[in-house]
């Protein structure tokens, strides 16, 4: 792999400042391999790894290509699951943060007249699960005439999820001189079969990295049976004493179970399953990324749909039946170029799954002993000074590129005739501010938002309370969200 940097790309100076903000310094190898031929609008099939960095591979492309002026949805990218396409739009709006690129979500479970709305604003990027996509498609509050870019995230779990029939339907609507790029980590014959029906000579890239899992995770396994594991969890978690910890369990109940047995014990804990309403499972998964507590108890469903940088200990309180489940799961630590650490608790019933996850990943992974009470004993003081002190969150991307930027909302929008030129047009004009410290910019009928970047939130602010805008007076505040 060329050791590059993203100074070398051509790329925009808005995306290269952004990655500088996120901290994206060297590429990965799929973002080494991928950013110069997307740049090229050549069709691709990448075989890769989740955390391997495959959303910037196509977020960094895709966002320098976007023409910033065209109001219909330039790029399309398809996710199997909600978490995952807020995640990819996360992502997005960071890298296109200072592009002003505006990116939208589209999932089941959430008003359907809410992202209706959304997207009759200017709209760059739209990412959603099949169900929905089509939904919007069928009516018509999706615009497709002018879609250059396709992207289909982890096609293989689309597969898995019996979306493959409806990505087929997507695709069938969309112009056909448009760019098409696909992201799996393995190639199983319905995706290949759809990739060569419907992409134009595709360039197959497949980054084989460190064998299945990443070389940045230390992998053991703990030997236990089923009644002993609770107080093994507890035990190891005050050892371990780790600054953030994910939890998977096998089924909701045990979510619950061991949920409710670490609250008991007094830890700053969470949990996570498909049997919580979907607003709730956002706001967990934003309040582990911030910090606000330590241990996230999760079924799988949070595998996929977590991209923190700082995970420190994974813990696998049930072994995963499928193999893969493994390599996601573990996958959530030793991202961004930290090290990480796995702990598996295996029960003499579960080794035939541990030998095919073994098989699976290349290597045996090694025994652990269970802590003896000495070093719990030992180790107790440190565990409950960390317990009583807030998480510092070092990493969150979302953060980083937002602590220059405010969000300032506007008492006027499109029943007031005002539009986006308005805005820029009169706050341009502000000493001390140029068109660039202008963000991306929301109307609403009765309201507007906008960001204001590089630190001039305040003084915008401040001049906006004695500046009309096309000669209307608006109250200006700053937003809430």
């Amino acid at each position: 792999m060329s050791k590059r940097s993203f100074t070398d790309y051509p790329i925009s100076e808005e995306i290269k400042r952004a990655l500088a903000v996120l901290k994206y310094e060297t590429p990965t190898e799929v973002q080494s391999e991928v950013i110069p031929l997307a740049l090229e609008k050549k069709d691709l099939v990448v075989k890769a790894q989740t955390g391997s960095g495959k959303t910037a591979a196509f977020g960094i492309p895709v966002s320098d290509m976007i023409e910033w002026e065209e109001k219909k949805p330039q790029v399309l990218i398809l996710t199997p699951t909600r978490e995952l396409a807020v995640q990819v739009r996360e992502d997005i709006t960071n890298i296109g943060r200072f592009k002003r690129i505006k990116a939208v979500a589209v999932y089941g479970k959430e008003p359907f007249s809410k992202q209706k709305d959304e997207l009759k604003q200017k709209t760059h990027v739209v990412v959603g699960t099949p169900g929905r996509v089509m939904d919007h498609i069928d009516r018509e509050t999706l615009a497709l005439d002018q879609i250059r870019y396709l992207i289909i995230d982890e096609a293989d779990e689309m597969l898995n999820r019996g979306f493959i029939d409806e990505v087929e339907a997507i695709i069938q609507e969309l112009p056909s001189d448009r760019v098409t790029m696909v992201f799996s980590a393995t190639l199983p014959k319905d995706v290949e079969s759809l990739c060569h029906k419907y992409m134009n000579d595709p360039t197959p890239i497949e980054i084989k990295a460190t064998g299945v899992t990443s070389n940045t995770i230390d992998h053991f396994l703990v030997e236990a049976k089923e009644e002993q594991k609770i107080s093994l969890l507890q035990d190891v978690t005050v050892v371990e004493n780790p600054d953030s910890c994910l939890i998977f369990c096998r089924t909701k109940e045990n979510v619950d179970t061991v949920y409710s047995e670490l609250n008991k014990a007094g830890y700053s804990c969470e949990r996570l399953h498909g049997g919580l309403e979907q607003e709730d499972r956002f706001a967990i998964m934003e309040g582990f990324k911030m910090g606000n507590f330590r241990y996230l108890v999760a079924t799988d469903v949070a595998a996929r749909g977590i991209d923190i940088d700082n995970v420190t200990l994974v813990i696998n309180y049930d072994v995963p039946m499928e193999k893969e489940s493994y390599v996601h799961r573990t996958g959530r630590t030793g991202r961004a170029g930290n090290k990480g650490k796995a702990i598996t608790f295996a029960t003499p019933y579960e080794e035939k799954f541990m030998k095919a996850i073994e098989r699976y990943i290349g290597f045996e992974i090694p025994t652990l002993e269970a802590p003896n009470h000495k070093e719990v004993t030992r180790s107790k003081a440190a565990f409950e000074e960390k317990l009583n002190s807030k998480r510092i969150v070092r990493n969150n991307k979302t953060a980083r590129i937002n602590q220059d930027i405010m969000k300032l909302h506007f008492s006027g929008g499109k029943k007031k005739k005002i539009r986006a030129v308005d805005f820029v047009g009169t706050i341009a004009k502000i000493p001390g501010v140029t068109a660039d410290d202008i963000g991306i910019i929301t109307i609403k009928d009765q309201m507007s938002y906008v960001d204001i970047l590089n630190g001039k939130g305040s003084l915008v602010m401040q001049a906006m309370e004695n500046t009309t805008i096309k000669g209307k007076k608006l109250k200006v505040s700053k937003a809430i969200k």
